[in-house]
């Protein structure tokens, strides 16, 4: 039989089963005394102040930095021996301001954190003007991929940044396909001289085409913005002076010098057309005659060539009747060009030179006043297709990229001859350094 729990007055209990179960009512107060109650045990609460002290300490003391203004690049070209860098950086820019880092905008950084640097890629970077721009590039904070087969370019141009982490070497020809991730591309790869660029033409119009068409490719891929510098050369033997970017030019397609000439030509036309159909960021530089120090001393060109043979005693040697004109810009001014066109929103093409005009007798008679008044001069016949004029119009850089070109050949000439004559006789001398 079943039992049951019966009070003793024989009464059949009143409690139910499920009324043993249900919970007691919580009293409403401790939902608020109980997190007290948790911070004042074992000391929390003071150990929760301490950690509050300590992190604000901490912010306070940290340097916060805010990006307002975007101060202005001075460098110093300096005579140096050795492996030593020819530009130095005074000041820092903080730039660009069309590139995203770290999800914003740079040009307004925020409170508490710097200015990330670029990645950049400079094919030819080991050459005379792509060391010099490769110099600048990691004075400003970036980082520098330097992309070289070393046909003209030396290792000596960029051996000063060995040891740089924020500088790598890649031996490699852009004629075959290389993958990277940069930010920009400044695409200089090829020979920019008579002797190298005659050595192999078809080598040469391969560079200029499938080169600059490897490059475009890749920017395409990641976004990179791009910068081709093209030359003056494809004015070819202009009927227009000074030449204006909206010339076409007067350019010989099947001459000896079509090589270099039809191939910059081809490699505006890829990349406008890259600009055009696939949207790239395109920047065009059509540079003019350049010297300065890391030169090729063997080059062909007429500044090296007369600056290396009235070094060396020899007679300094005239193409033709001498009557020729060139203009001459000093390697920095030109990198500076570059750069300024780089961070700028105008595509092109600018010319980028130096307008003031030398016949090369008159060449001939700056290189005798700054290294030996007794040079010789000798006559030889003229090449053929040499253009009989150039001078670049600088209006349009002027005016949209604000750049206009500062060093004057007999400023710049001694900077270029105290590198020589070190390359040439390994002399110690001429480490002045000279401002600009």
């Amino acid at each position: 039989m079943a039992s049951e729990l019966i009070f003793r007055g024989g009464h059949e209990s009143p409690l139910k089963s499920d009324e043993y179960d249900s919970p007691k009512p919580q009293k409403p107060w401790l939902t608020v005394t109980r997190p007290i109650h948790y911070l004042l045990r074992e000391q929390r609460l003071v150990f929760l102040i301490v950690g509050i002290v300590i992190a604000t300490l901490i912010f306070s003391l940290l340097p916060s930095s805010t990006v307002t203004t975007t101060p202005s690049l001075n460098y110093n070209m300096h005579d140096s021996i050795g492996g030593e860098s020819f530009l130095t950086a005074e000041s820092t820019r903080l730039m660009p301001t069309h590139r995203v880092t770290d999800g914003f905008r740079s040009g307004k950084v925020p409170l508490g954190l710097k200015r990330k640097g670029l990645r950049i890629v400079v094919t030819g970077g080991a050459g005379f003007v792509g060391s010099h721009l490769v110099d600048r590039l990691i004075a400003r904070g970036d980082s520098v991929i330097v992309v070289d087969n070393f046909f003209t370019g030396r290792k000596e141009n960029v051996m000063h940044h060995f040891g740089n982490p924020r500088f790598e070497l890649i031996r490699h020809d852009v004629v075959e396909p290389l993958l990277l991730e940069v930010d920009q591309i400044y695409h200089l790869a090829c020979p920019a001289s008579p002797v190298h660029y005659k050595h192999n033409p078809v080598k040469t119009i391969k560079t200029n085409v499938v080169g600059t068409l490897n490059m475009l490719g890749l920017a395409k891929r990641i976004g990179a913005r791009f910068l081709l510098t093209s030359t003056s050369e494809v004015y070819g033997d202009p009927l227009e002076h000074p030449q204006k970017e909206t010339y076409w030019g007067n350019v010989n397609p099947i001459g000896v010098r079509s090589c270099y000439d039809e191939g910059k030509r081809t490699a505006e036309t890829l990349a406008m057309d890259y600009h055009r159909g696939a949207g790239v960021e395109v920047r065009i530089a059509r540079i003019f005659n350049t010297y300065g120090p890391r030169m090729c001393i063997d080059d062909g060109r007429v500044v090296s060539n007369f600056v290396a043979q009235a070094l060396r005693k020899e007679p300094m040697t005239v193409y033709g009747d001498g009557k020729q004109t060139r203009s001459f810009q000093f390697v920095s001014d030109l990198v500076e060009g570059l750069m300024r066109l780089m961070e700028g929103e105008h595509v092109g093409p600018f010319n980028l030179g130096n307008p003031g005009e030398f016949t090369m007798l008159e060449l001939a008679k700056v290189v005798q006043e700054t290294i030996d008044p007794n040079a010789k001069i000798e006559f030889r016949p003229n090449t053929e297709d040499d253009p009989h004029k150039r001078k670049p119009d600088n209006s349009k850089a002027k005016e949209l990229l604000g750049w206009e070109p500062k060093i004057a050949l007999r400023k710049g000439l001694p900077m270029m001859v105290s590198d020589f004559r070190q390359r040439i006789f390994g002399d110690q001398k001429g480490g002045d350094t000279t401002a600009f």
